[in-house]
């Protein structure tokens, strides 16, 4: 297997990881900041206040993206089992 083919297995397993993980990171981002702006707005630095909404809005955006991410990691590791049988590994 040439060098080349390598790196771009790994590029894809990178950007398969980003495309999976990166909306659920993104969602997470987002409330933590807004809570962060809502604390410090109103000057109140309770720690569970930071932590349950976004870990109850990141299990809500989980089973939202459960299909689409199920479906992405499915179909990519087809490919790589495909390219496995194909190579003759």
């Amino acid at each position: 297997m040439a060098y080349d083919q390598n790196v771009q297995y790994l590029s894809l397993a990178f950007w398969q990881i980003i495309m999976t993980a990166g909306p659920i990171l993104a969602i997470a981002l987002g409330i933590g900041l807004l809570i962060g702006l809502i604390q410090a707005a109103t000057s109140i630095q309770e720690m569970t206040l930071s932590f349950v909404p976004k870990l109850f809005v990141v299990l809500a955006a989980m089973a939202l993206f459960a299909p689409y991410t199920l479906n992405a990691l499915t179909d990519y590791f087809a490919f790589i089992f495909e390219e496995i049988a194909t190579k003759g590994f």
